[in-house]
């Protein structure tokens, strides 16, 4: 009797034991595995401020498809696309000052943007990029104090895309990144392969702080708008694949590391193009945020959106994006915006940078829109809150 007794008191111990486990379990929240890869982002949409169209030194100021903060020197850098109609190939130096107080709304406010100087691009020799021959698009501020800086080329014209990295006083090119073969057409007219024309290298992005002397190598992250000519898929209800390209760079070292699939958004109804403007690093573990614009019968249509390259398959062995690629692992990506929810209708986003940290210690995040050198379309310069 007393053994009996002894197993029911050990019987109810465990089922005690397990009854509390039970309300444990219960009790922590299910997470689920894909949220585990991102990081919790948000923003905050404060100001608008809209940069007439307006001359500087001999130039048309419009065209803005690319915008760099320097936190150093607390400049903004904006590159300008013009391929040599309104002035050289060139960036200008932007003074941004927000508001000392806030908006009626509570929101902070961007006070002023004062162009302070422009800064044409040369080549290797010093001389003028010639007309034509440069779509500048992408720009990135590296750990070394240099520019680096992508241009998308023209099929039509035989001038190649490339990467560059210029010398941000003189604007001067100090060398250029390999590209691989397959990014680059392989014929004026129909080209069989590498980027479409004017669906280049839109946006590029590098990790790692400006710093007095750079010690470390640094990573740089470029993507095409749109999808190469060999992965170009023409069905509607198939999203596109552009590809992220990954070096590591450094003293004496330039090494393609990786690169990795990047599907976009389906095609809006009506779309004439739609792909990604804008690539920005917001952290050293693989995490992005992204700027994908279409544009067509139903205007213009932006959406931000956060990047996880980690558990991204490596596709530089990969011919052709164009058929099932099902079995290659993509960057993942979350929706963090879209303009459409907003009251704010934007324009042409191409150009994104963290900007200057806000009054109340915050980060903020700065999009610039590009006029297409429209003298009715204003610039404009949108002020968000990046909470992450």
């Amino acid at each position: 009797m007393q053994r009996a007794n002894g197993v029911g008191k050990r019987l109810r111990i465990w089922l005690g034991l397990l009854l509390v486990l039970g309300l444990t379990s219960c009790a922590i929240p299910q997470i689920k595995a894909e949220d585990r890869l991102f990081l919790p982002v948000a923003v905050e949409l404060l100001d608008v401020y809209n940069l007439p169209p307006q001359e500087f030194e001999g130039t048309t100021v419009g065209g803005l498809s690319a915008l760099v903060y320097d936190r150093g020197r607390d400049r903004t850098y904006a590159l300008s696309d013009d391929r040599g109609r309104s002035g050289p190939a060139r960036f200008y130096t932007l003074n941004l000052t927000l508001g000392s107080s806030t908006a009626p709304n509570g929101n902070i406010t961007i006070d002023s943007v004062t162009i302070e100087s422009v800064t044409p691009l040369r080549d290797a020799e010093g001389d003028l990029y010639p007309r034509g021959s440069l779509d500048p698009e992408g720009m990135a501020l590296s750990p070394r104090n240099t520019l680096f800086i992508s241009s998308e080329g023209d099929v039509g014209q035989n001038a190649p895309p490339f990467i560059g990295e210029f010398d941000r006083e003189t604007g001067q090119v100090i060398a250029t990144l390999p590209l691989p073969e397959r990014f680059l057409p392989d014929a004026p007219d129909r080209p069989t392969r590498g980027v479409q024309n004017n669906l280049s290298f839109e946006a590029l992005t590098v990790t790692g702080s400006p710093s007095a002397g750079m010690t470390e190598p640094f990573r740089l992250f470029a993507t095409t708008e749109s999808a190469l000519v060999q992965d170009y898929n023409d069905d509607p209800s198939q999203p596109l694949n552009t590809r992220v390209l990954h070096y590591l760079l450094g003293d004496d070292q330039t090494t393609l590391i990786a690169e990795h699939r990047y599907p976009l958004e389906l095609e809006p109804t009506g779309a004439v193009v739609n792909g990604v403007t804008a690539l920005l690093a917001i952290d050293p573990g693989g995490h992005f945020l992204a700027l994908e614009r279409a544009f067509g019968l139903r205007g213009i249509q932006v959406k931000l959106f956060q990047l996880a390259t980690g558990g991204a398959a490596d596709t530089s062995a990969t011919v052709s994006l164009r058929g099932d690629v099902s079995g290659l692992a993509p960057v993942r990506k979350q929706l963090v915006l879209d303009f459409a929810d907003t009251s704010l209708a934007v324009d042409n986003l191409e150009g994104m940078t963290l900007g200057p940290r806000l009054p109340d210690g915050s980060q903020s995040l700065l999009l610039v829109s590009d006029n297409n050198f429209e003298a009715d379309r204003a610039t404009q310069i949108i002020l968000l809150r990046l909470q992450m």
